[in-house]
This record gives C-alpha cells, structure tokens and sequence, in this order.
C-alpha cells in the first residue's frame, strides 16, 4: 500500500499505531482514509487525495449483519464506524467516491450504550487524543453529569481535560472548581468563557498538529461555540439557552471531524441527552479511585459499605471526609454497570444461539439437497 502524500495523513492524524496494524491485502488503488462525517451509511473521507464520499462494500455489510456482537472477528458493524476511524478503502478517483474494506484498529474509542431500551453500543468518536469535557458554569451546572462523562473519557483511553465554560456567568468560580477538583482527582481543569473570547488560550497546549480533540457535553453548554472560536469562523450553528433553566437545544446536528489553523483536529458533537455507561470497568475505578481505595482498607474484601464492621467506607463517610452525594453516585453507576452486564452476557447468549439455529437449519438444508 504506497502512500503518495504521508505529511498530509500525519496531517490527519497518521501515524505509527495506525500503520502497524494496516494489514490489508496491499493491491493497487487500495489506500487508507479518514472518517470525517458520517450520515447514516454514508461517510465524507479525508484521504491522500482529497475529500471522498464512500459506502462500505456489500461483503462487509454482509458479514456484519451475520456476525453482529461476535468480537473474534476483526471486523466492525456499520453502525460502529465513527468519525475518527481510519479505513482502507478501494479509490474511484475519478468519481471522487471510494468503497470502504476494513476498518482500523482503534488507538481509543468513546462510546456510550445506545440511548433507550436496547443493550448496543454506540460509538461516539474514535482515535481521540483528548477529551473535553465541557460544562457550564451557569445553572445547568452539575457535578453528577461531570462524574459519568468522566467513567466514559477513562474508558475510551483518551486523556480527559474538564472545560468550565461561561466563566463570566459564574459569581462563585472558586467554590466550583473546588468542587469540580475533589470528584476528577489529576484531571486538568481550565475555565474559560468562549462567547466573550475570555481565556481561550487556556486550550492551545493540547491542541497539536496531528493531535485530535474531541468536544463532550450536555447541549447548550457551549461546544459550538469553542470549535468556532478555535477554528476562527462560524463552522456549527450556536443558540441561546432557554431563559428559566439555562438548558439549551442541539445545535449540532451531526459529529464532524474539523481541522483547526494549527494542524489540529477537533470533533464537535450533539449534546447527549442520555449518558449510559458501557463496559466501563476501569473509568468507574478511574473516576472514584478515592472510593476504591478506601474500599480496599475494610476488613471484608466483599464489603457492601453497609453495616458491615470495618467498613473504611462507613468511617469516611461519618467523618465526613467522603462526600455522601458522591458515594451515593458511586452505587448508582456500580448498579447501573452490573445491570448492564447481566444484559450484555444475555444477548451475547441469545445471539450465538440465534446463529447456531441459522448455521443448523442451513447444514439440514444442504443434505436434504
């Protein structure tokens, strides 16, 4: 696989990782390209020669429809292709069209449970270096929604920086960042107010060339706003909040990949709704390591922190030392993950019964034949 113009795919985030695990048959019109939109099963590509639209091919399609949920196979379901994802695709450069094959091992991943009653995955963004975890600082403020959007930064293996935005509507800065410091232990926190151009310059020492962000928060908090200051012009819509609850609606209507003057790359998201954990075993650990490691002090390895003698957790807590709003949110995401595990060794159940049920009823088919 020769690649005519590398500075330009470093440009878009090549490098080392993603060029060690392209082991796809090298023939000739094959390259590799970047996911910058995505619309259903449509995607607008960035690649060495330019931007592309591109459909997958019928054969990846096929197998993962047929082989949805089994992770033995290398292979990713169209819905699982995010902005962010490096894919070999096969070029119609006169077209300026392209068919994807294969898509890359991913350097992180940010994903959520798809919103409402069915145990899927979605996949926000792929290959992110940092995420911003953007929050207001007017009355949509909440500690609880930093603390789920920080299980899924650990989890995705990007580096999370926490955003307190609209800074000039906040009359008690200090407090909120002192609360914001005691739930996200090490995390990076920068305040800023993007709408009136205050302390932007707070952001550029994790803007790189190459180097890509994403922006994640609840709608209205500013997000849009940030990637058009950064970008230098109006690239996503913005509105006002609603007046009354400082709630906002999505302005951003689809995840996009943008290149910013400095060779960096953000993608700017819709606000969600909706922030259900998925596989987040390590962000929970991550996120309340100081509750971990009290529970690691009771006496009873299986301590539920209820009654039990020597409890660490207990002590803390009626010393005061452990904020009881924090331990609460703790159990709720412990019990919110278990849950979602139970369900997910479920499906992974039905579906290799489902297939075992196909694969026979074809074998039967064919020696009746």
């Amino acid at each position: 696989m020769n690649f005519e113009n590398l500075e330009y795919l470093e440009y878009l985030g090549w490098n080392d990782f993603f060029a060690s695990g392209c082991d796809f048959d090298c023939k000739e019109g094959f390259t590799v390209a970047r996911v910058v939109i995505q619309h259903r099963d449509r995607y607008i590509l960035y690649s060495e020669v330019g931007e592309l639209s591109a459909n997958i091919t019928g054969r990846l399609r096929h197998h993962t429809q047929q082989y949805s949920g089994d992770n033995s196979l290398n292979i990713s379901p169209p819905h699982t292709i995010a902005v962010g994802d490096w894919v070999v695709i096969k070029l119609r450069e006169a077209e300026k069209s392209a068919t994807i094959h294969h898509v890359l091992p991913r350097k992180s991943k940010f994903s959520r449970k798809v919103p409402g009653l069915k145990t899927e995955e979605q996949v926000i963004a792929a290959n992110v270096d940092t995420v911003f975890l953007v929050s207001g600082l007017d009355r949509d403020f909440n500690l609880r929604r930093i603390e789920r959007y920080l299980v899924l930064a650990w989890e995705s293996g990007a580096n999370p920086v926490i955003v307190l935005n609209k800074a000039d509507l906040c009359n008690c800065l200090e407090e909120r960042i002192a609360q914001v410091n005691d739930i996200a232990l090490g995390v990076p926190i920068v305040t800023l107010s993007a709408a009136s151009n205050q302390d932007l310059d707070v952001l550029k020492p994790y803007i790189e060339p190459g180097k890509t962000i994403a922006l994640l928060g609840s709608s209205g908090v500013g997000k849009s706003t940030i990637t058009n200051k950064l970008k230098g012009e109006t690239i996503q819509a913005t509105k006002s909040v609603r007046h009354g609850d400082d709630k906002g609606k999505h302005t951003t209507t689809h995840r996009q990949l943008i290149f910013l003057p400095n060779g960096g790359l953000i993608i700017d998201s819709p606000g969600m709704r909706e922030i259900q954990i998925w596989n987040a075993d390590e962000g929970l650990q991550e996120t309340f390591a100081d509750i971990e490691i009290l529970a690691q002090k009771c006496r009873f390895r299986n301590c539920q922190h209820n009654d039990e003698p020597g409890c660490a957790v207990r002590e803390s807590l009626e010393d005061g030392k452990l904020d009881y709003s924090r331990f609460l949110s703790y159990q709720k995401l412990n019990r919110e993950l278990e849950y979602l595990n139970r369900k997910q060794d479920q499906k992974a159940y039905v579906d290799t019964k489902k297939r075992w049920k196909k694969i026979t009823k074809q074998m039967r088919n064919h020696y009746k034949r």
